[in-house]
């Protein structure tokens, strides 16, 4: 079998090295521009357009957890992949783990008042303030996947409240499930503590915004994890100067890097990182990738195909 291997930044030998040791029989190149040789499957972060076109794969694996960047690409070139040929994401390969820590350790950040008390310190302030209650400190997670359920379940262990919003319902044990457009007013106005985890989609480009923040609770929170084009920046500012944000932890940016002069970088109660949540753990992805690959190769049932219609 041939696999072809396109990253910008992957050490591309220590994938081939450690796929052609996970999958016996197969022989992995890095594409190079003008390759039109055969190839049974494809493994791509962000692809030029003539990798793909006109070529006959059996699958194609974005090197990610989104695959918005191929999806993006196939409007505008309907012909880069076929239809017959399956799309497929990474599903967790370690990235759960990497959410979990980073949600949990800022919701904790901020149950524990621990921003106040840095803006206590800069005014040289010592000044104990009254604790807030678990049982008021609702999480609220948009997007119900993979990504979405480990979250919930380690918020869970830490007493929280839990309540996730998705497309369609979900039956977690201790987490208040609602299901669509009509029920995300209802979901908001319960939620003290907002993490975005949703997928890229045209229906969910910029659902966070005015409107749907101004169904939070005074002095809420906002987490996104996701997509930066998730968020209108211009109304996640106006939320937190108005104060019905007390503070943002923001992974993604609506451009990336982050303009130098936008004013999140100075704004006192924005927290944020470079996307960096949840980046993919090589080790991890290639047992995925090679799991699926057998799978397919011998007819079974396999997880992480794509639903074009739906982008994920």
């Amino acid at each position: 079998m041939d696999i072809i291997f396109y990253h910008p930044t992957f050490d591309f030998h220590y994938w081939k090295a450690q796929l052609e040791k996970t999958l016996p029989g197969a022989t992995v190149r890095q594409w190079e521009e003008g390759d039109r040789h055969p190839a049974d499957y494809a493994l791509v972060w962000e692809p030029p357009v003539e990798m793909l076109k006109g070529r006959p794969l059996k699958a194609v694996f974005a090197l990610g957890a989104g695959v918005d960047s191929i999806l993006k690409k196939l409007q505008a070139h309907p012909e880069m992949l076929a239809e017959s040929t399956s799309l497929f994401r990474l599903e967790d390969t370690g990235m759960g783990e990497q959410m979990q820590e980073y949600a949990v350790s800022q919701v904790l950040h901020w149950f524990r008042r621990f921003d106040d008390y840095h803006a206590q310190k800069l005014q040289a302030r010592w000044e104990p303030l009254d604790a807030y209650n678990k049982e008021d400190f609702t999480i609220g997670i948009l997007g119900a996947g993979v990504l979405g359920s480990k979250v919930a379940q380690t918020l869970q262990a830490w007493g929280f409240p839990i309540r996730c919003w998705s497309r369609s319902r979900k039956s977690w044990p201790g987490v208040k499930s609602f299901a669509g457009q009509t029920e995300l007013a209802g979901f908001l106005s319960g939620t003290r503590v907002l993490i975005n985890l949703l997928p890229h989609t045209p229906e969910t480009v910029g659902l966070i915004n005015a409107e749907r923040l101004g169904h939070l609770p005074e002095g809420s929170y906002l987490i996104n994890l996701a997509r930066g084009v998730h968020v209108v920046e211009d109304d996640l500012l106006q939320a937190l100067e108005s104060g019905k944000l007390k503070g943002a932890m923001l992974d993604v940016f609506s451009r990336e890097p982050l303009d130098p002069q936008s004013p999140l970088w100075a704004h006192p109660r924005v927290a944020m990182t470079p996307h960096v949540a949840a980046v993919t753990r090589p080790p991890e992805a290639i047992a995925f990738i090679a799991r699926t690959i057998a799978g397919l190769e011998n007819g079974e049932e396999v997880t992480g195909r794509v639903d074009r219609e739906r982008g994920y």
